[in-house]
């Protein structure tokens, strides 16, 4: 991987992490057309700079994060389906992640769907709930799994609808969903690392930089995205982000049954 291989990469974590248009699908894409999808490093150097786009989320709400026990509690609740799904289907959700025609179809039919998600929301704008109950964060947290057995679908997306069926504005379902994004991704990296270690590979100098640099532009990255989305969601809803999905969503499966030789990071 090229310094500005490395670079690429972390701009699209940065950028697609927390918005609803699934990061796997843009890292597919990426980094096969450059032909390092294959390499060991670049699944490493995906997976370790999510670390530093969660830490745009701890600083930029870092007063969330020192709130009270109670905050914790809820993100540990929300967090609990997705974990134990991961422990226990491991296997099966790496096989899946294998498809890159299942990516293609669910960012198609999830932009589909995000068409028409502010029209079935609509009266949870008149609301000013802010508070997420134990319930509440316990039923987004089962939302979240569904972007862990189906990739392409976008763990932010899945989890700011969530919200939204449990009657929360948009602005307090799009908080929540990055507050949530801290321990799953934090979690996933750190398991993915170990088994990184386990498996006897190790990092180079020259790795650990594009690492360090790689965590620092997403994390510039992540934040500038933050705090765009949320402006522009209150103001424009989901659906431009729908028609972004379905066009990406077609790409992929165009050449994906063209013919085009895909590595699955």
């Amino acid at each position: 991987m090229s310094i500005i291989e490395a670079i690429i990469l972390a701009i699209i974590e940065g950028l697609t992490e927390f918005l609803p248009i699934s990061s796997t699908g843009h890292m597919i894409i990426a980094s096969s057309v450059m032909g390092i999808a294959s390499e060991t490093f670049t699944k490493t150097f995906v997976i370790a700079i999510q670390l530093g786009a969660i830490l745009s989320v701890v600083v930029m709400y870092w007063k969330r994060f020192f709130q009270s026990a109670d905050f914790y509690f809820k993100l540990g609740l929300a967090f609990i389906p997705s974990a134990v799904l991961g422990l226990l289907l491991g296997n099966f959700i790496d096989q899946i992640f294998d498809r890159v025609d299942v990516v293609g179809f669910a960012l198609l039919l999830g932009g589909i769907f995000l068409l028409f998600v502010d029209g079935w929301f609509r009266e949870n704008e008149r609301s000013v709930e802010s508070r997420i109950g134990y319930k509440q964060a316990f039923l987004i947290g089962i939302f979240q799994c569904l972007a862990i057995l189906l990739p392409g679908l976008s763990r932010s997306a899945a989890t700011i609808i969530g919200g939204l069926t449990q009657k929360l504005n948009r602005k307090t379902a799009t908080e929540f969903s990055f507050f949530l994004a801290v321990p799953t991704m934090f979690g996933a990296a750190a398991y993915k690392l170990f088994q990184f270690f386990r498996n006897g590979e190790t990092l180079t100098i020259s790795d650990l930089k594009h690492l360090l640099l790689g965590n620092a532009i997403a994390f510039v990255v992540a934040w500038i995205a933050i705090r765009s989305f949320i402006n522009f969601l209150n103001r424009n809803g989901f659906k431009i982000f729908g028609y972004y999905r379905i066009v990406i969503g077609a790409i992929i499966l165009i050449l994906y049954y063209s013919g085009f030789q895909f590595k699955m990071i």
